[in-house]
């Protein structure tokens, strides 16, 4: 199977369906671990990225949240929140077939708070310049959840 092929035919298999125009495959070597569509519009789930379904399924396949060993590939460069968790995952390589920029004349995305062009822009700002809502309410014992990880896990970044 031809993992770049299959990514493509997922992708338009779930736009006939009435879905969105994204799919994921990941590979160990020529075994297919796992693979999704985007399933946000028939779930009414905002994180039902094609990324994020097949990351779940390959962990849970291979017992590990680490996919150090696996190729993930990608009908479109990811998302911010796909590309956070295939960093989370640590796969070996990721391998996308067109950029934002190709297939923006055809499709957009934009939500409340962000646009895809201009999200890591808006990323970067500190968190009271966003425009999103935030509120910071501290309390002590949200610190002590760490700490009593620490105790009992400990973590070479503890102080």
């Amino acid at each position: 199977m031809d993992p770049i092929h299959r990514t493509i035919q997922l992708a338009e298999q779930n736009v006939e369906r009435g879905g969105r125009p994204f799919a994921c495959v990941i590979m160990k070597g020529d075994k297919l671990v796992a693979e999704s569509t985007n399933q946000a519009a028939q779930t009414d789930d905002p994180t039902a990225h094609a990324e994020i379904l097949a990351i779940r399924e390959a962990c849970q396949k291979e017992q590990t949240e680490h996919l150090t060993d696996c190729t993930i590939y990608i009908l479109a460069s990811p998302c911010p929140m796909c590309l956070g968790a295939i960093y989370y995952c640590s796969p070996e390589n990721v391998v996308y077939v067109v950029s934002r920029e190709e297939y923006e004349p055809f499709y957009r995305d934009d939500r409340k708070y962000f646009e895809l062009d201009n999200f890591y822009e808006e990323y970067c700002k500190p968190m009271d310049e966003r425009r999103l809502p935030v509120q910071k309410h501290f309390l002590q014992a949200g610190v002590d959840v760490y700490k009593q990880w620490n105790q009992k896990h400990g973590t070479k970044y503890a102080t």
